[in-house]
């Protein structure tokens, strides 16, 4: 798909081999939570529980039979458009040809009764294609397609105002679902896909007004992509690429391998709320080099027990989150529904670590370290402007950078229980920092100077939180280790308002 891929910037800090044991860690590396049985509040639990489509047609619907090998792709193309199809009970299949497929008309709606089944046979690669839009599906399940890596399954070319209602998309290589601009995702099972459960790139970053709600988002990345492709940044429950205005609410996202929802380069305009995040091998949430969100309401749970372990061990004292914001903030002058990033009303519980606010001194517009390649801001489109010795200067200084700025962190509930956690040391971190710049030579922002900016002169702020259990706060570096009331003190002015229990547990 010519798709540049973004990698997670990790910070310029020594990595160090040590035992386990020197991190406090006490199990293997790889630990990871039990696989959850279910929520412990209301939540999307709709693998277990598929809602049934209609057992008979709707009225004008056209029948697909399923003893007819490639009728649903037939029918599709003899059909005109607006045509609503009902597939029988049973497993469908497309013709053998790997480039089989259905190309939807303009408005056509699929309907699954129930136990319809249209499987690949891990044959086909792609179930639904093609640029109509307004194409729903609903009631059915997709599975055993065999798409190439970084592509998907359902609406492979991601066209635009697709709805995707009560369907079961599962056991898919690469990604079960591709997303268009006002597209709709609701009370379906996204489950143990090869790369991701949702895609959400389009070429010409064209995403907008997407909704995903009420889903279950479980198990996805089976092909481990990121120990296949290390650092390759292509993984998680759902990645959404450039999109501008997205609201997901409501879903149980959980024991996905990697991180659970990330957002990733140019983003804009998130609500993430009333979802349930638990149990993920990575961080909960990642919003990386985008703008203007707000994570509200949230259950954030037991997430990123495997990575953050395993950096761990390896020695590494950045402080590897369950939020991570990284080079992200509000920007007033891009329009969203807030100008922030705003954190506030979560309970993060047992998760390896808390939040941190990350800002890589090296990596701006057209710096070789820009793991965005290709990229600029949404402040400056056109990244060969971003060079000496304009970008020396205002605007440019400011605008060829993404900026982890204006984040507001209050009300939120964090609990730790470190024997819950099974560690005694580097799961405990709450951070605001960035590396010493020194790359490349022509680099204005060398130094101390975008850790002191992050850290003091960006807005970034917590307030008015509750600890439970023993925490500790990383400002400016990851050598400066601070306690609570360092953090609070007067250098830092952290957490006025806050909050800290002895207790663990909660």
């Amino acid at each position: 798909m010519g798709i540049k891929w973004r990698h997670w910037a990790l910070p310029v800090v020594p990595l160090a081999m040590a035992l386990l044991a020197a991190t406090g860690c006490e199990s293997t590396p790889d630990a990871r939570p039990k696989p959850t049985a279910a929520p412990s509040t209301s939540v999307a639990r709709v693998c277990a529980k598929p809602a049934a489509g209609p057992a008979k047609a709707p009225a004008g619907a056209v029948t697909v039979d399923p003893a007819v090998v490639g009728d649903l792709a037939a029918k599709t193309k003899s059909s005109p458009p607006k045509t609503t199809f009902w597939l029988r009970p049973g497993k469908h299949r497309l013709d053998p040809d790997r480039y089989a497929q259905v190309i939807p008309k303009e408005g056509n709606r699929y309907i699954g009764a129930p136990g319809a089944v249209l499987d690949g046979g891990k044959k086909n690669q792609y179930a639904f294609g093609g640029s109509s839009r307004n194409v729903t599906i609903r009631y059915l399940t997709v599975q055993r397609f065999v798409a190439p890596h970084d592509e998907g399954v359902v609406n492979h070319d991601s066209a635009d105002g697709w709805v995707i209602e009560h369907a079961t998309i599962q056991y898919n290589s690469a990604a079960g679902l591709m997303a268009g601009a006002r597209q709709q995702v609701r009370a379906s099972c996204l489950r143990d896909n090869g790369q991701y459960g949702m895609n959400a790139y389009k070429a010409g970053d064209s995403i907008r007004g997407l909704v995903v709600e009420g889903n279950e988002i479980v198990g996805n990345n089976t092909g481990d992509w990121e120990r296949r492709r290390e650092g390759c940044g292509c993984t998680g429950g759902i990645k959404f690429w450039a999109v501008n205005g997205a609201d997901v609410r409501g879903n149980w996202v959980h024991d996905n391998r990697g991180t659970g929802l990330w957002a990733d380069t140019n983003n804009n305009d998130f609500r993430i709320e009333n979802n349930v995040i638990e149990a993920n091998d990575g961080a909960a949430l990642i919003y990386e080099t985008s703008y203007n969100a707000v994570v509200r309401n949230n259950k954030i749970r037991r997430n990123n027990w495997v990575e953050g372990r395993r950096e761990a061990a390896r020695g590494d004292d950045f402080p590897f989150a369950t939020v991570y914001l990284s080079e992200s903030g509000g920007e007033p002058r891009i329009k969203a529904r807030t100008d922030k990033v705003e954190v506030y009303r979560n309970v993060l519980e047992n998760n390896w670590s808390g939040i941190t606010l990350w800002e890589n001194a090296d990596r701006f517009c057209n710096s070789p370290a820009n793991t965005s390649s290709g990229d600029c801001t949404l402040l400056v489109r056109d990244s060969d402007r971003c060079a000496q010795p304009a970008i020396a200067k205002p605007p440019l200084y400011a605008d060829c950078r993404w900026k982890t700025q204006r984040v507001d962190i209050h009300d939120n509930r964090f609990v730790l229980d470190k024997s819950v956690v099974k560690c005694t040391a580097k799961c405990d971190r709450m951070a605001v920092l960035s590396n010493y710049g020194t790359y490349p030579d022509w680099s204005p922002y060398k130094g101390e100077r975008v850790a002191d900016a992050i850290t003091r002169k960006q807005d970034n702020r917590w307030h008015d939180n509750v600890y439970l259990g023993s925490w500790k706060f990383v400002a400016h570096d990851p050598s400066r280790v601070l306690g609570f009331r360092q953090w609070q003190g007067k250098t830092y002015q952290q957490d006025t308002g806050s909050t800290l229990g002895p207790r663990t547990g909660g």
